[in-house]
Order: structure tokens, then sequence, then C-alpha cells
């Protein structure tokens, strides 16, 4: 008799938060080369930066029209002074993901779990939320892995295994999902769908995004899940043992 034990499968889980503050400009940059880029510039008479052990000042003087001006359709900060800043903030649900249930060697069968990864902005031009793995392929034990999930071009609708598949896979879910990760009920990367536990790829040691917004969703922030499966076909034989995968997820404004 033909007898294989594979223990539970365990992939960790490593969200990075990513707490920046960056500053927002409006507009094309003035002017740039190979090592150098110039974000904005002011023509003035005078001013610059003042400090001392108890303050710091940056002026100008002489710059017309400065300040803020708002509308219902719009909002300008005009003037060196006024650039924006820019608050991001990127919170988990879970710093690591068990996936469950246990996959026995004999039969072979499916693990999934999940985490959710909230991002908070109020930059007017939005965000963008990516993910990437440490090792390829992702899932490791030792000199032992599982493959990264394939799926043919885009991602695969449904996450399929095969008798002789072993592979270990993910999909966002969430409001800000990337066109990438929509479908149209039947295939990914089209229509405007987010179809629960739907269309699967594999990870990537480059940061590959996964949820994109236009504008501020300051205060509430927005959720996205993302779910793990792996996938162990009866034929394979997958060397028993706890297998971990370390990702990073990374928020920045646009």
């Amino acid at each position: 008799m033909y007898f294989r034990s594979f223990t539970p499968v365990v992939a960790a889980f490593i969200c990075t938060p990513v707490l920046m503050l960056s500053i927002y400009i409006a507009g094309a940059q003035v002017m740039t080369s190979s090592n150098y880029q110039m974000q904005s510039d002011s023509i003035n008479i005078g001013g610059g930066l003042s400090s001392s052990t108890n303050y710091s000042l940056e002026s100008s003087i002489g710059e017309v029209a400065t300040g803020p001006s708002d509308s219902t359709n719009y909002s300008l900060r005009a003037g060196y002074q006024q650039m924006q800043e820019v608050y991001i903030a990127i919170t988990s649900g879970s710093s690591s993901v068990s996936l469950s249930p246990s996959i026995p060697g004999l039969t072979g069968g499916t693990a999934n779990g999940s985490t959710t990864v909230t991002v908070t902005t109020d930059s007017i031009s939005g965000y963008q939320l990516t993910i990437m793995a440490e090792d390829s392929p992702a899932l490791q034990k030792g000199v032992d892995s599982i493959a990264d999930y394939t799926p043919a071009g885009n991602p695969d609708y449904t996450f399929t295994t095969s008798a002789t598949d072993a592979h270990f896979g993910y999909t966002p879910e969430g409001a800000d999902v990337v066109q990438r990760f929509l479908n149209s009920g039947v295939t990914c990367n089209a229509g405007s769908s987010n179809d629960a536990s739907s269309c699967w790829d594999g990870l990537s040691t480059t940061e590959v995004p996964i949820a994109e917004s236009s504008g501020s969703n300051h205060p509430s922030g927005t959720v996205t899940t993302v779910r793990f499966r792996v996938g162990l076909g009866g034929t394979v034989s997958q060397a028993p043992g706890v297998y971990i995968a370390t990702t990073t997820l990374t928020a920045l404004p646009l």
C-alpha cells in the first residue's frame, strides 16, 4: 500500500505597516535630470530656511496670489509654501495567517486562510496597495517548497487543482481591488464584479498592485481582504512539515 502523510500547512503572513508623510503636488515637475527632481520652484525677492534650537521657519517673500482657494469642484493650494502634506496609514486584521484544515497526504485537498488590510489616506489622488513575496516560490520549508499558483495569463476565476498539482495562490477582495482581479462572472481582468474567492494568482518577489483608489477615503479607510489557498493533488508526493510564506503589503499615496 502506498501511503503519504502531509502535516498542517501554515503560511505566516507578515504585514509591514507603512506610515508615510509625504508631499503631494498637483502638476508636472518643473526641472528633472538623471540626478535630481525639482518638484516646484518659487520666483520671489527673499525668504528661505531659518532655524534655531526652538523653531524652524521656511518662508518666501514677494509671491503673488498665494494661499488656499476652494469651491464645490476644486481645491487649490497656490504658492510655494502651500504644498500639501499627505497622510496615509495601513492596519492589518492579523499579522499571521494559518491555513486550514490540515491536508492529508493520502488524498490531498485544499487549505484556506485570509487576513484584512485597511488603508486610510487623505490624498486627493488616492493610494495604491501592493503585495510581494519574500521568496520564490513563496511557500517553503527548508529545501522543500510548494509552487506558486500559475494562472493562464490573467488570474484564474476558479482555483483549480489537478491530481498532479501542488500550488499556493492568493486573491484580493474589496471596493478598491484593481481591474486585474475583477471579473465578468467567468473571466478575470474583465467586467466589474468582485466575486468572493475568485480570480486566483500566484505571489511574486516583485510588488504587484492589488488595490487602488482615485481619491481620499479619510477618515474611515477602505478594507481589502486577501485570501490564501494551498491545493495538493492526490498523487503528489509532497514532503510533510510546516510550510511558511512571508509577504509584505505596502500602501503608498498617489
